[in-house]
């Protein structure tokens, strides 16, 4: 994908599961080549897709992640790089 379809916000609304996995991937590694970032994902009420997200992709890195109060449809990942 394009360096400039990359944005600060990934809305994962009507996407199935794998290629929702694949973007937030993608746009993961994206970001973290660029330097430190913080990132929206948007999962809207899936729960699962959510837990997905954590298992699969960000349990075992360096990103720092959470659910926000104000908004449990969505999960912001940030990066510092030092």
């Amino acid at each position: 994908m394009a360096a400039a379809a990359y944005e600060d916000v990934i809305d994962l609304h009507g996407i199935r599961h794998k290629q929702a996995l694949e973007l937030v991937q993608d746009a993961l590694d994206w970001h973290k080549d660029q330097g430190s970032f913080s990132l929206t994902i948007i999962t809207g009420n899936s729960s699962v897709l959510q837990q997905r997200i954590f298992k699969e992709i960000l349990e075992f890195t360096d990103f720092k992640y959470y659910i926000p109060a104000w908004n449990m449809g969505q999960i912001i990942v940030s990066y510092m790089k030092l």
